[in-house]
C-alpha cells in the first residue's frame, strides 16, 4: 500500500457511531416476523384508539340495539336495512365488529396500565434491593419468591374475590400479579451495575440514593425490563381475557375480548360459532403481534448480539 493510499484512508472520516434507536430500527426492518408483529400491534392499538369513530355501531348503547338483529350470521343486514353486520351479531344484537373494536380498547387499556404500573413498582423495588442489600434485599426477594411460587391466575382470582368486579379492580389485581417479575429482573441487572465505576463515583460525590438509583442505575437496567414489559403485555391481555371469561374480571356492561368470547360460548353448540370465533381471532392476533415484537426486542437488546 502506497503512502498516498494511506494518507487518503487516514483522511477519510469515519461514519458516526450507530445510535441504539438506529440499530433497533435497522434490525426491525431486516426481520419479516418483527415487522409482521409490529404491524399487528399497530393495527390493534389503532383500532382501539379509533373505536368510537370507526365502529359501525356503539355496541353498548342500548337504545341503538334491535332484538330482531340477535345472532345474525356474518354479512347479514339489520332489520331496518340500514347496517350490514360484516362479522354478525351476538345474543344481545350487538354488531360483533364494533364490539371487538371496543373490546380491544378495554383489553389494551387494562393490560397497558397494569404493566406500566407493575414496571414502575417492580423496578424501584428491585433496584432498592440490589443497592441497599442486607435485610431490605432479603425481605423484597422473599416476597417475590413467595408470590412467584403461586400461579398468576390463582393469585388474580383470589384478589378479585376480595376486591370485586370492575376495570379498576382488574388493573389492581394485574399490578400485584406482575410486579414481582420486574422486581427480580431489575435486581439482577442492578447487581451488575452496582459494582461499576460510575456508581462508585456517584457515591463518592455524596449523591442521594434516589438520584443514584433513578438517574444513573435505572437507565442502564432498562433494556431487559423493556423486553419483559413487552412480553408481559401479551400475558396481561391473556390473563385479563381469562378472568373476564370466567366472570370475575370486567363487568358485563364493559366491553372486553374475554367477555365477548364468554358471551358466545353458550351458543357454540347451536351453530352460532362466530360470536366467540371472531373475538378469539382478534385476541390471538393481538397476542401474537406483541410476542413477535417482544421476541425480536430480546434479540436486539441482548448485548452479546450487538454488532
Amino acid at each position: 500500500m502506497t503512502d498516498t493510499t494511506l494518507q487518503t484512508a487516514a483522511a477519510t472520516p469515519l461514519p458516526p457511531p450507530e445510535t441504539p434507536w438506529q440499530r433497533l430500527r435497522r434490525e426491525f426492518m431486516a426481520s419479516k416476523l418483527a415487522m409482521l408483529g409490529l404491524a399487528l400491534l399497530v393495527l390493534a392499538m389503532g383500532a382501539a384508539l379509533l373505536a368510537p369513530w370507526i365502529s359501525p355501531q356503539n355496541p353498548y348503547d342500548i337504545g341503538k340495539l334491535d332484538i330482531f338483529d340477535s345472532k345474525l350470521p356474518p354479512g347479514s343486514a339489520s332489520a331496518d336495512g340500514a347496517l350490514t353486520y360484516w362479522l354478525g351479531t351476538d345474543g344481545q344484537a350487538r354488531d360483533l365488529l364494533s364490539a371487538i373494536l371496543y373490546g380491544l380498547r378495554t383489553s389494551l387499556l387494562v393490560s397497558g396500565v397494569s404493566v406500566a404500573a407493575a414496571l414502575a413498582i417492580g423496578s424501584v423495588a428491585g433496584l432498592a434491593a440490589a443497592y441497599f442489600g442486607g435485610w431490605i434485599d432479603a425481605l423484597v426477594m422473599r416476597i417475590v419468591d413467595i408470590q412467584l411460587s403461586f400461579p398468576a391466575i390463582l393469585v388474580a382470582l383470589i384478589l378479585l374475590a376480595v376486591l370485586g368486579k370492575g376495570v379498576d379492580k382488574v388493573i389492581i389485581a394485574l399490578i400485584i400479579v406482575q410486579w414481582a417479575y420486574f422486581a427480580r429482573a431489575a435486581r439482577g441487572a442492578a447487581l451488575v451495575e452496582r459494582g461499576k465505576e460510575y456508581v462508585e463515583a456517584a457515591q463518592c460525590m455524596s449523591l442521594g440514593w434516589r438520584r443514584v438509583l433513578l438517574r444513573h442505575m435505572l437507565p442502564n437496567c432498562m433494556p431487559p425490563l423493556i423486553v419483559i414489559a413487552t412480553i408481559d403485555l401479551a400475558h396481561a391481555i391473556a390473563l385479563e381475557s381469562t378472568l373476564s371469561f370466567l366472570g370475575v374480571g370486567v363487568p358485563v356492561t364493559e366491553p372486553s375480548l374475554g367477555m365477548l368470547i364468554a358471551n358466545g360460548f353458550e351458543f357454540l353448540l347451536s351453530g352460532h360459532y362466530w360470536i366467540s370465533f371472531f373475538p378469539g381471532i382478534a385476541l390471538a392476533l393481538s397476542i401474537v403481534g406483541i410476542n413477535l415484537v417482544g421476541d425480536h426486542l430480546r434479540d436486539v437488546l441482548n448485548p452479546h448480539n450487538a454488532h
